[in-house]
């Protein structure tokens, strides 16, 4: 049966990597709020637009805030083609054990309500199916940890950028770009935990040499 499985180590890679890509984007993306937030802190330089340091920084920001959405986008949508590949192998291991139809991979993401816990039910269903049948149960610590950190970075601060759209002054600007910087943060952070990937990974390796 070992051979009959296909892991889809190439999804894992190309997720990896693109969640790579959105974590250097979202720190760089910081490091221009924080850039702004300090011109901002003082009197604006008078002078040719072209040459003023508010504005190229105000370019470089919005542009890699662009990106950072973009790739954001695009993660989503590799995470699930992972997780679809993954659900592949977990219903040669443990197919009644697979509690969700693959329609959710989609819709968990953007159904609100269903965004709270769905695709975690599904890496908990994986995460079981890796472990020999008298061992199997959902859930771990690092899973909790990255779920909690993805919930986080979605939902906090989300309005700062339409607030830093509708600032009319310095303070208001300022305060929207303290709070993006934050989320830029959390972004990271749960990138980084998304070591769950390479995790799954190697217990579904093992799981399917056992077979």
């Amino acid at each position: 049966m070992a051979e009959a499985v296909r892991l889809p180590r190439g999804q894992a890679r190309f997720a990896s990597a693109v969640l790579a890509a959105f974590a250097l984007v979202a720190l760089a993306a910081g490091l221009a709020a924080w850039q702004k937030y300090q011109l901002l802190a003082g009197p604006l330089t008078p002078g040719p637009y072209v040459d003023n340091p508010l504005v190229e920084v105000d370019t470089y920001f919005r542009n890699l805030m662009g990106w950072r959405t973009g790739l954001l986008l695009v993660a989503l949508l590799q995470f699930s083609i992972w997780l679809a590949g993954m659900r592949d192998v977990a219903d040669v291991l443990w197919r009644q054990g697979q509690r969700r139809r693959r329609m959710w991979l989609v819709f968990g993401w953007v159904i609100p309500l269903a965004q709270l816990f769905i695709p975690k039910m599904f890496i908990n269903d994986l995460w079981a199916a890796s472990r020999p049948e008298p061992q199997r149960r959902r859930g771990h610590p690092l899973l909790t940890a990255w779920w909690l950190s993805v919930l986080v970075a979605a939902n906090a601060y989300s309005d700062a950028s339409a607030d830093l759209k509708k600032a009319v002054n310095a303070s208001q600007a300022r305060h929207a770009l303290r709070q993006l910087m934050i989320s830029d943060g959390l972004y990271i952070c749960a990138a980084a935990l998304s070591i769950v990937v390479w995790q799954l990974i190697r217990r579904l390796e093992r799981a399917v040499a056992m077979t």
